[in-house]
């Protein structure tokens, strides 16, 4: 398989680093290979890298090794970083339920925010009408029954932006709450790993904060996605077809970035740099991220799920960061 790979000056270490990460991805065969069809189905999905490229930019001098898989290997390279990120997930949970600590440590905040967000849909659903009427008085003149059918489609509307915005949000929350639990199954893994030498000690009040930085960006972006998928939704095929794999794509993608939040900051990687690493590897980012966000999707799942997950993007973000040696 060929690569193009571009790198800073200096940067020969990032090089070695990637390149045996590769050697380590690419090994093993892939037999005949998926039909054309489905190969150019997923490669074309991928390419969600124009428009989030465009909201989450790589930058062209970054210290990050980039590379641009050229020719016919590109589609085969991200069906193979695709499986890669499925297996990191499956790996988090593998780590995490070796040890009922880790489950309890991880599952504890997750509990808290659990409580949290169903009082907040508990009130959501027992408010809409009034939330709908409110945001409707533009049609207090209208006749009843288009005033109805606004009202309905807009409470329909305002339950649909907060299911999907719900997995972010949830996520987001539970890692403010549980910044230490987290650190602490985050350093648990990275020691299992070979370990993080001069690691930063994030701190209850440093991941709170970075925390709600980053929700505010990543929850503005998803919301800025959101308004032209919905519009969207209403072309007939496309919109109950192709919108919802692009929404859960980008959700999904934002949930990764979120997820691996503590490795980075542990390494006094700012959110810019997080963006920047994952980018190289957006297949597997959607491949580790992707399923992540559809289980959380299932009511109290989140619960099991996050503590995996984190193992899991510790995991992640180790492979991309380390300089020193490759992971097994």
């Amino acid at each position: 398989m060929r690569a193009i790979a571009t790198t800073a000056p200096g940067d020969s270490a990032a090089t070695a680093s990637r390149t045996s990460f590769d050697s380590q991805m690419a090994g093993g065969s892939t037999g005949n290979g998926p039909s054309g069809t489905t190969t150019a189905f997923l490669a074309g999905l991928l390419n969600l890298n124009a428009s989030l490229g465009r909201i989450m930019p790589v930058s062209a001098n970054s210290r990050f090794l980039h590379l641009n898989w050229a020719g016919t290997d590109y589609p085969a390279r991200v069906i193979k970083d695709f499986g890669a990120g499925i297996a990191l997930l499956l790996r988090g949970f593998k780590l995490v339920f070796s040890s009922p600590k880790r489950v309890l440590i991880g599952a504890l905040p997750a509990v808290i925010t659990a409580v949290l967000m169903i009082t907040g849909w508990v009130l959501l659903f027992t408010h809409i009408d009034s939330i709908a009427g409110w945001l409707t008085g533009f049609a207090d003149s209208w006749s009843e029954t288009w005033r109805g059918v606004v009202e309905v489609a807009v409470g329909i509307s305002v339950i649909a932006v907060t299911l999907g915005l719900s997995v972010l949000l949830f996520t987001a929350i539970t890692i403010m709450i549980g910044g230490p639990f987290y650190e602490y199954i985050a350093e648990e893994v990275e020691d299992e790993l070979g370990g993080v030498p001069g690691a930063e000690q994030v701190g209850w009040w440093r991941g709170f904060a970075v925390g709600l930085r980053s929700t505010i960006m990543l929850v503005g972006t998803s919301i800025l996605f959101a308004i032209p998928l919905f519009f969207c939704g209403f072309i007939p095929v496309v919109g109950q077809t192709v919108v919802p794999v692009l929404a859960v794509c980008i959700n999904g993608y934002l949930l990764g970035i979120e997820l691996t939040g503590i490795p980075f900051t542990r390494r006094g990687k700012s959110f810019k740099q997080r963006r920047q690493v994952l980018a190289t590897r957006r297949a597997m980012v959607l491949g580790f991220a992707v399923p992540t966000y559809l289980l959380c999707l299932i009511p109290l799942a989140a619960i099991v799920v996050l503590p995996a997950a984190m193992a899991g993007g510790t995991v992640l973000s180790y492979r991309l960061l380390t300089t020193e040696r490759p992971v097994a």
